[in-house]
């Protein structure tokens, strides 16, 4: 009898044969060929690289614990990429062109991932809640970053890769004159208050609205006091005028 391994190995080779040999007719779509072709002897092991994926492959088995992604044509990880995938401790989606997380898209792996490579991408910033309460190591090296308030919030919600911190660079900063080109952010950070701009626009508007609601109360009271000495004025001329009426009809 052959080997379990000798036989594993077969098969692998025979799916990947077929997949390549179909008709361009009869093949199926990159990430279902993916699926079935690109599976990593090792159980709980898939490797779906250089494929040219524009979407995360589905079907993928819920026993599934290492998955690598990367050198694809991703561009957004979609809400609903990932579920079903509760085992998953290490996300390779490094060298695509990602450019946005959807809120919830790491939600089925809170418990689990412990790794996620994201680097060498084209990521300018981060939504918090894509990340829900996913305590891995980032890995976010080499995207063109805008360093702003909304980066300054998020990152102190995610957890890095030591190695990788000096190269989470500055492509650009919002605003431009804080000057943050080209500088690692976490040095950035340290010494520039990127929100504070944004608090400064908030107070002043907070203030012309309290001025605007002000100046509608006064506007308010005036016209009350005004119309009120109106009335009563009114009702002052029509009781004097009662003793006279009175006199008329004696």
């Amino acid at each position: 009898m052959w080997p379990a391994s000798f036989l594993s190995l077969s098969c692998f080779f025979s799916i990947s044969w077929m997949c390549v040999c179909q008709s361009p007719t009869k093949q199926k779509s990159n990430a279902q060929r993916a699926v079935s072709a690109r599976r990593v002897s090792t159980v709980g092991w898939w490797s779906v690289v250089d494929m040219n994926l524009i979407v995360v492959p589905h079907g993928l088995p819920n026993t599934t614990r290492h998955l690598y992604l990367d050198n694809n044509l991703l561009l957004t990880i979609l809400s609903d990429s990932f579920i079903g995938l509760p085992l998953l401790l290490k996300l390779d989606l490094s060298h695509n062109r990602l450019v946005h997380l959807e809120p919830g898209a790491l939600r089925d792996q809170v418990d689990s991932l412990s790794s996620l490579y994201l680097s060498f991408n084209l990521l300018e910033t981060l939504d918090p809640e894509a990340f829900g309460d996913v305590r891995a190591q980032n890995n976010l090296s080499h995207n063109p970053w805008l360093c702003a308030c909304r980066l300054q919030l998020a990152v102190p919600q995610l957890l890095f890769n030591p190695s990788s911190l000096a190269e989470v660079v500055c492509n650009t900063s919002e605003p431009e004159e804080l000057g943050a080109q080209g500088m690692p952010f976490i040095l950035v950070a340290t010494y520039l208050d990127f929100c504070a701009e944004l608090r400064s626009t908030t107070d002043v508007a907070m203030l012309i609205t309290m001025f605007g609601w002000f100046t509608m109360v006064i506007f308010y009271l005036v016209n009350y006091v005004r119309h009120n000495q109106e009335d009563a004025i009114h009702h002052l001329e029509y009781l004097k005028s009662l003793p006279n009426r009175q006199g008329r009809i004696e």
